[in-house]
């Protein structure tokens, strides 16, 4: 199969798939609890609750950041981590408009 270009989807396709692959992986999903049950987090705090090492904490903040899901703000040494309460709004606007879009029975299907 082919892959088509991404121009080829529609902007909402590609903003939930980059939510998608951001909340891909269980340690990401994990930091979005933590952050979820803070005001705001250093990355230090989020190390020391995670069985993970800072390296790659900062490389899932990272993906997170990158799907406009989390943000940082800079407090002297340290980076201060929390949710980014836009880019939860539209995932879960898109998420909504999927879930809406799918049958309600998973037996619908008649293949």
């Amino acid at each position: 199969m082919a892959h088509a270009k991404r121009s080829e989807f529609t902007e909402a396709e590609q903003q939930l798939a980059a939510v998608a692959k951001a909340l891909s992986h269980p340690a990401r999903v994990a930091i979005v609890r933590l952050l979820a049950a803070r005001n705001a987090c250093v990355c230090g705090e989020l190390v020391s609750e995670l069985p993970l090492s800072q390296s790659t904490v900062s490389q899932h903040l990272k993906e997170l950041r990158a799907a406009g899901l989390v943000q940082g703000e800079i407090s002297g040494p340290r980076t201060c981590y929390c949710l980014a309460p836009a880019g939860w709004e539209l995932a879960r606007r898109l998420w909504g408009e999927l879930l809406a879009a799918l049958p309600p029975e998973a037996s619908s299907c008649d293949c």
